[in-house]
């Protein structure tokens, strides 16, 4: 992992909210479904700009939050799209190389066993990202308080 100054940017894209608890139960996950939405939409045909984004965390990770399937845009969000503003700001990016979905559940894993150590650095708990960089390598960006 390493830490990265990014640069503010928008995506856009369908959404939901759920919980870590609701992911872990089979039947009452909706970030599989939404990515299968965002498929189905044909938005994805550049990998590149590919980004599945969580925000508008109600309790850290231990309540609900808010995910995006989307993709990287300047103009305005299509209708029925919703937009979310990335902040510019300093980030701790984990690198995860593999067959998908696993290699990013395993890069998951990474992060939460790394912000659980007593010297971790602090989460901000406002945005963070996976940035697709090809169909075997993606990054989580955490979000670090200022």
């Amino acid at each position: 992992m390493q830490r990265e100054k990014i640069a503010s940017f928008q995506v856009q894209g369908p959404s939901c909210r759920t919980s870590n608890a609701a992911e872990f139960n089979p039947l009452t996950g909706r970030i599989g479904p939404l990515w299968q939405e965002f498929a189905a939409s044909g938005l994805g045909t550049d990998l590149s700009q590919v980004f599945g984004v969580y925000f508008d965390y109600a309790d850290r990770h231990l309540g609900e939050y808010s995910v995006m399937a989307g993709v990287k845009r300047a103009e305005a969000p299509s209708a029925g799209e919703r937009s979310v503003n990335i902040p510019a700001g300093e980030y701790l990016v984990f690198d995860c190389k593999g067959p998908m979905p696993g290699a990013l559940i395993a890069g998951w894993g990474q992060v939460w066993a790394h912000f659980a150590q007593p010297d971790a650095p602090a989460r901000a708990y406002g945005h963070d990202f996976e940035r697709y960089l090809g169909l075997d390598h993606a990054q989580i960006c955490i979000g670090l308080k200022a």
